[in-house]
């Protein structure tokens, strides 16, 4: 049995905290990979949640963090006081890690030195007991109060290069049946740093791809049996040209800035070095490569989309389509098939998308789904939140 809870810590796209709901709101609960409807969550019962969370996907301090901020708010503390006027706030604007990721930055930057030796990620020794850590975390929430607030408005961004594992999957998957350069396009694309994932290497016990110097490895990629099908194309289709590499995003960030790849350094969790080390390359690997970036919706930066002769255009995005509201995915979906229905062999088009389905069968992973020209979309593969591993699920089969 997969692991049951996950979490949202490294949305793609942004999110806007949502005030004056009422206490009937029907939240969409991340526990742990999928999703799960609820009837009103209160504050503290969500950092509770979260908790649950970073314990099955390995932050035993945040675990332990996230628990001593639960308590704290439904004592009327500190923590209660920092995130005054958000009580009504759905379990889905992943509150608990934006308050988390915001002392993480401090902590990063050098503004919590006393907090520092409790978190891995500012090179502390990872053995020391994270409940001691509590009392320095109190701490920094109250004397950085006002620093804690203005992050609170800010969306969770990672950029979690994890997911290139299946979203280059569904590429190969698409090149294999089109074997044309690539137009490589991203829907909430945050920093863009996957638009460069052909530029980061993978590897399994059985087979890998992308350039063996890459700054980024991803080691472990796939559980079980690689599918036939990717093991074909990888076989065939060592390296992918794309030829153009564009995104979009409501509020997206430049990684080549410091402000903003503290931001996406901030939104991984602390003691969970292997993302921080992938997070790390792929911030080098976009030092080198260009990508567009355009402050624009989805539905708007499709519709100014065409296939192009010559070309494979490729939409792809992963664990964002939660952040759309319904509205702009239904004009989302018909650009999507728009597209599709312009394909043609010279000037071909295919939608990559590795996404929860916000119901039980997340249980079972988020599905990695595969359109290519006309034809139905169909799922290849699934993979754990983060993106690796991932893995062929024999009821898709």
């Amino acid at each position: 049995m997969l692991p049951t809870v996950g979490s949202i810590a490294a949305g793609l796209c942004p999110i806007s905290l949502r005030k004056g709901h009422g206490r009937h709101l029907a939240a969409r609960l991340d526990c742990g990979g999928f999703w799960a409807h609820s009837s009103f969550v209160d504050l503290a019962a969500q950092f509770d949640l979260q908790a649950r969370a970073c314990d099955k996907l390995g932050s035993p301090l945040y675990g332990v963090l996230l628990r001593a901020v639960g308590r704290d708010v439904g004592d009327g503390g500190p923590c209660a006081d920092v995130l005054r006027g958000y009580e009504s706030v759905p379990f889905a604007d992943a509150l608990p890690l934006r308050l988390m990721a915001g002392v993480h930055a401090l902590v990063l930057s050098g503004a919590a030195a006393d907090l520092a030796p409790f978190y891995p990620s500012s090179g502390a020794d990872p053995v020391l007991d994270p409940a001691v850590a509590r009392i320095p975390f109190r701490q920094t929430v109250i004397d950085r109060h006002d620093w804690i607030r203005d992050w609170l408005t800010r969306p969770p961004q990672t950029n979690e290069v994890g997911r290139a594992v299946p979203l280059l999957a569904g590429l190969l998957a698409a090149v294999a049946v089109t074997p044309l350069p690539v137009r490589l396009l991203e829907l909430g694309t945050s920093g863009g740093l996957n638009l460069r994932a052909d530029h980061f290497r993978w590897d399994s016990e059985e087979i890998g791809w992308g350039p063996v110097d890459s700054p980024v490895r991803i080691t472990d990629a796939w559980r079980g049996p690689v599918p036939q099908w990717l093991t074909s194309a990888v076989r065939h289709h060592p390296r992918i040209d794309v030829v153009e590499r564009r995104g979009c995003d409501p509020t997206p960030l430049n990684p080549l800035s410091a402000r903003d790849s503290l931001a996406l350094r901030a939104y991984v969790w602390p003691d969970q070095r292997a993302r921080a080390t992938r997070l790390d390359g792929a911030l080098q690997v976009a030092q080198q490569v260009p990508a567009e970036i355009v402050l624009q919706g989805a539905g708007e930066f499709l519709a100014g989309t065409e296939v192009v002769p010559g070309t494979l255009t490729v939409v792809w995005h992963s664990v964002m389509r939660q952040y759309v509201a319904a509205d702009e995915w239904r004009a989302v979906t018909a650009e999507l098939d728009r597209l599709a229905a312009a394909s043609r062999p010279d000037a071909a088009f295919a939608c990559v998308a590795f996404e929860p389905q916000g119901n039980s069968d997340d249980r079972n992973g988020f599905r990695l789904t595969v359109r290519i020209g006309r034809d139905e979309p169909t799922i290849l593969a699934r993979a754990m939140p983060h993106g690796v591993p991932a893995f062929a699920y024999p009821a898709d089969q």
